[in-house]
């Protein structure tokens, strides 16, 4: 009986087959090592003789030993993810520097001295910091009654909007009627008419009526500016509102204004802060109007800035001063409202 015709060669094979589907590794080094064996016992060892003890295989020839595979594509996902998120900080900064730099150039040219106002070229930085500009701005005559005139049309004015406003687009986002669309559709077609096109028709009206140079004609003609935008705002705020909690109230005892009032304007009050907030700028830093419908008594103080003049020309110190002080108010209305407008932006993201 010849060596590789041995019971230890044929229990090497038989282990072999048994151990293929799992072990390929340590199959292919006991094959290797059976067919050596085999062959230096067949031409040198004698009959009889034991064949030498196969080596054992190494961790690496049976695969224990092999690294793990990485996962490219979760790498991938999360170089994605990074390359995204740094293009974004990117984007925000530029849009903050377009958006900061004009009001920060402003707010360093206040604090400018007269003549470096209107250096050429012209510097960022003041080379001599000075107050002079606050002093004469908020010394001159008027300067107090149009900061009164310009809260109190942008208060009546904002007033006017959501009292308009609230009702309207609660009709049309819960009647659903065909009217009610065209009349938000013809509503936001009037935003798209220039408002000088229809400030001198108001202002001959408002002269007519006996309201001339009054905060009550200015707030009147700030609220055809706000409400059409206060109603399309408005009403997608109502439209993220579910029917179910109208529809309980009722069941309650409430009636159709009862749960307007008591369950949905709590519900939708970050939406109205939002549209208070975007009437109130816009009769805040209104212009024509004012300067159409203004003379002496009722002047807001964007047109007091533009009276602002020297025998030199424009006094741009002043002027940058006055325009610094009066952003004050606007600043701290959106801090103090910063939750109430986020809630309302967010308010129908969740609708479901």
């Amino acid at each position: 009986m010849s060596t590789a015709d041995t019971p230890i060669n044929d229990r090497f094979a038989a282990e072999a087959v048994a151990y293929r589907p799992r072990h390929a590794g340590v199959v292919s080094a006991i094959l290797a090592t059976g067919t050596k064996t085999s062959g230096a016992t067949a031409g040198a060892a004698p009959t009889g003789a034991m064949p030498a003890e196969p080596a054992m295989p190494t961790p690496a020839a049976s695969g224990t030993g092999r690294p793990r595979r990485r996962n490219h594509h979760a790498e991938g996902l999360e170089a994605g993810k990074r390359t995204t998120r740094i293009l974004l900080w990117i984007v925000l900064a530029a849009a903050m520097v377009l958006y900061g730099f004009p009001f920060l150039y402003l707010l360093f040219t206040s604090f400018k001295t007269p003549i470096d106002t209107i250096a050429v070229p012209p510097t960022i930085l003041p080379k001599e910091w000075t107050l002079e500009n606050y002093a004469n701005a908020l010394g001159r005559n008027g300067v107090l009654a149009s900061f009164i005139n310009s809260a109190q049309t942008a208060v009546i004015s904002t007033l006017l909007s959501l009292v308009l406003a609230v009702p309207a687009a609660y009709g049309i986002t819960r009647y659903k009627t065909p009217s009610g669309r065209v009349f938000i559709m013809a509503a936001l077609v009037t935003r798209m008419v220039p408002p000088v096109a229809i400030g001198i028709p108001l202002a001959s009206m408002m002269a007519t009526a006996g309201l001339a140079d009054t905060p009550i004609a200015l707030s009147i003609a700030h609220t055809t500016i706000s409400l059409p935008l206060s109603i399309w705002l408005m009403s997608s705020f109502f439209e993220a509102v579910p029917n179910d909690l109208e529809e309980a109230a009722t069941v309650d005892g409430c009636s159709r204004l009862g749960a307007l009032w008591r369950v949905v304007i709590p519900v939708v009050s970050g939406g109205i802060a939002v549209t208070a907030i975007f009437a109130f700028l816009a009769s805040w830093n209104e212009f024509l109007f004012a300067l159409l419908m203004t003379a002496i008594r009722s002047q807001t103080t964007p047109v007091v800035i533009a009276n602002f003049q020297t025998q030199f020309g424009l006094d741009w110190g002043s002027m940058t001063a006055l325009a610094a002080v009066y952003s004050i108010p606007v600043i701290l209305l959106t801090l103090l409202l910063q939750r109430k407008i986020v809630a309302g932006m967010t308010l129908g993201a969740v609708k479901g």
